[in-house]
C-alpha cells in the first residue's frame, strides 16, 4: 500500500514550502498558529486536520483535494504568482548552450 493520508498531507505541505519559498513561521502565521504546532504536524507529532488542510489550501490558493492527493498534485496545483520563481518564463530564459564538437 502507498504512503498514508497523513503522509501525503506532510509531504504536500513540505513540497509547497518549497516551491513557494516559504518557511514554517510565515506558514503559521498565515494560519494563525504557532511555528512549533506547525513543526508538529509536519513531524507526524500532531495531525493536520481537516479545517487546517482547508486554511492550507486556501493559503496556497489550491482546493483542499489537490492537497490531499499529495506533493506533486498539489505543487502542479501551485498558481504561477504563489510560486519562488513567478511564472514559467525561468524556462524561455536559460542560460546560453556553447556547443562544443566531441
Amino acid at each position: 500500500m502507498g504512503m498514508s493520508l497523513e503522509g501525503r498531507v506532510r509531504s504536500a505541505v513540505a513540497a509547497l514550502l518549497h516551491a513557494a519559498g516559504e518557511s514554517q513561521t510565515e506558514l503559521a502565521t498565515a494560519l494563525g498558529v504557532s511555528q512549533a504546532q506547525v513543526s508538529r504536524r509536519q513531524s507526524g507529532t500532531a495531525a493536520w486536520s481537516l479545517t487546517d488542510c482547508e486554511a492550507v489550501a486556501a493559503h496556497y490558493g489550491i482546493d483542499v483535494l489537490e492537497l490531499l492527493a499529495g506533493p506533486t498534485r498539489a505543487t502542479e496545483a501551485l498558481p504561477a504568482a504563489r510560486r519562488r520563481v513567478p511564472g514559467r518564463q525561468a524556462s524561455t530564459q536559460r542560460p546560453a548552450v556553447i556547443e562544443r564538437g566531441v
